[in-house]
């Protein structure tokens, strides 16, 4: 029972019994590849969240190892993201100035809020909570953050000092401040823009038909990055570019992740718990999507809850070791799966990885322009746009459209963090919206067999006498006073009817609102001369309403198929045809 539970809580001791030589080789060879991907990705994030580059590497270490830990996927790449590293800023930019001290406590407070908020969802086994965010919601925001992060990087592309947190505000502040863009400055950042386009769509192809194997040719496809940053760094020094106003990352710390403290102060927790909240949810969201995916890939699985545990002590972990929050990044891991990762041990082994970057790469990054770092945030972050689930929400649903079209321009227009919270509202009133409005069929029999479908569909048999109803729908509180308004239009003017049967083959539960409803049903069909009925009821359902007296009050009876009830009460029936389709 320990060894079960201890497995259950600390994964690592589950995979790590069959670890062998050639999991060794396939996951030291990944772990090369994510690390080479990582080293210009996590300088990138740091500068999009507002904070020094350092801060990216080493949110990008202990992490990783934690979540090697206690996480269950074998090949989920944790670390700072796009979307997080931008609700970081739009979060901690309200309560401190960037580039003080202040600003970066904030963040390590962050980290930690989100990740104690994650450790205890994943205790609790409150993963759950998640799902009450939509995909096209969570597709929406994502898309619309894309679009805010590449806009953002502009004036770095630029050259100049535009601000904003709203697309609106930001493209007023570039157009402002567009006569003082810098050359130099523009020629790095639309060369090294273009380089990595052309890096991730037509590198590799160029390679292979040269000669190159496959996997070296993959390899030198993902270090496409780290040429940018060599080839505009060594531009920078060569010729003396800062002289002409090319900004660049300068100084960054020669050393291990540090010990650092978050903030305890009730005030700034207050401040931040909100939007660490919400960092968490999202951060969840995005990492456990991604890791069902490879999972399933490799016909393995993934325990949700448990992912909370890994997630919670990856951000606890960056928050005490100089970190901001982290999560599972879609680009990386998906680099990690096709480069032959077999177990988290990967993970650890690109922290190795990142720490020697720390240790003895840093000088070297001194003269590093920003408006590279920033092309690499465009290349990223342009690969999670997509508009399409406007024209397929449209298509399919245009409730779930309307969502997702809210969503987006709220984030666009009002900023992050008003945008995923009206993506979370969304989502929620949409399934209440839904939910409150059940669908409701009435139904006929099928000629020459024993099922019963929609009058408004198929050609089925009905009789005057018996009025047969299908509710597609558990019923509680929200949607309880819907079916008896249904109800009442449809059976209270019918002279000709004498009985009524709900059937009740999709009603998963029915709580003590619905419970009273079902009552008024049956009294006042009662006073109309008509009886109520049942079918096909569930059984946990039925021991609910036997706790009742609602059923001892019930005017029919309760039949185990609806195709008894129809021989039983109206065993002569006459042909229905179709009316519309409903």
């Amino acid at each position: 029972m320990f060894s079960s539970a201890f497995r259950r809580y600390l994964p690592v001791f589950d995979w790590g019994r069959s670890y062998n030589k050639h999991s060794f080789s396939n996951d030291m060879i990944a772990a090369v590849i994510v690390t080479i991907m990582l080293i210009p990705q996590s300088l990138a994030y740091a500068l999009l969240a507002g904070l020094p580059p350092e801060m990216g590497l080493y949110a990008s270490i202990l992490p990783i190892v934690l979540y090697a830990i206690f996480g269950t996927s074998r090949v989920l790449a944790v670390g700072p993201v796009a979307v997080v590293s931008l609700m970081t800023a739009a979060s901690i930019g309200q309560i401190a100035e960037a580039g003080t001290a202040g600003y970066a406590i904030a963040a390590l407070t962050l980290a930690m809020l989100s990740g104690g908020i994650l450790l205890l969802m994943g205790v609790f086994k409150l993963g759950f909570l998640a799902n009450f965010l939509s995909h096209p919601v969570i597709a929406g925001f994502i898309t619309a953050s894309g679009v805010l992060i590449a806009s953002s990087q502009l004036k770095h592309i630029l050259g100049v000092n535009a601000n904003g947190h709203t697309l609106i505000e930001i493209a007023v502040s570039i157009w402002e401040h567009l006569g003082e863009t810098n050359l130099a400055t523009f020629v790095i950042g639309v060369s090294a823009t273009l380089f990595l386009f052309w890096v991730r769509k037509g590198m590799k192809p160029m390679l292979q038909n040269m000669g190159v194997k496959a996997r070296l040719a993959d390899v030198l496809t993902k270090a496409g990055p780290v040429a940018a940053v060599v080839v505009t760094t060594a531009a920078v020094w060569v010729f003396g570019l800062t002289q002409s106003g090319v900004k660049i990352v300068g100084a960054v710390p020669q050393s291990l992740p540090p010990l650092t403290m978050p903030s305890f102060s009730g005030e700034l927790v207050s401040a931040l718990f909100v939007p660490a909240l919400l960092i968490s949810i999202i951060g969840f969201v995005e990492s456990v999507s991604v890791a069902q995916t490879l999972a399933a890939k490799k016909r393995q699985r993934i325990d949700p809850d448990q992912e909370l545990i890994g997630l919670g002590a990856a951000n606890i972990g960056a928050a005490f070791t100089g970190g901001y929050p982290v999560t599972g990044g879609f680009a990386r891991s998906v680099v990690n799966f096709d480069a032959g990762a077999e177990t988290p041990a990967a993970g650890a082994y690109t922290a190795v990885g990142l720490a020697i970057a720390a240790l003895f790469l840093t000088p070297l990054i001194f003269f590093l322009p920003k408006a590279t770092l920033a092309a690499t945030i465009i290349v990223a972050v342009l690969s999670l746009v997509d508009f399409s689930i406007l024209k397929d929400s449209w298509r399919y649903s245009k409730a779930d459209f309307s969502a997702v079209a809210a969503t987006i321009l709220l984030t666009l227009g009002l900023g992050v963090e008003t945008g995923v919270s009206a993506g979370v509202a969304m989502s929620i009133a949409l399934y209440l919206f839904k939910t409150s409005r059940p669908h409701i069929a009435e139904v006929g029999l099928v000629s020459g067999t024993e099922h019963f479908r929609n009058i408004h569909r198929h050609e089925v048999l009905t009789s005057p006498e018996l009025l047969t109803i299908r509710v597609d729908e558990s019923l509680y509180f929200a949607n309880a006073r819907f079916l008896e308004d249904y109800v009442y239009d449809r059976a209270v003017d019918d002279a000709a009817l004498k009985h009524v049967v709900l059937q009740c083959a999709a009603v998963n539960e029915v709580d003590l609102s619905a419970l009273e409803s079902l009552e008024a049903i049956n009294l006042r069909l009662h006073d109309a001369g008509i009886k109520l009925h049942l079918s096909e009821v569930k059984g946990p359902v039925m021991d609910r309403l036997q706790r009742s007296h609602f059923l001892d009050e019930l005017t029919g009876k309760v039949y185990l198929s609806q195709y008894q009830a129809q021989e039983e009460l109206a065993p002569v029936c006459t042909s229905q045809k179709a009316q519309a389709s409903a």
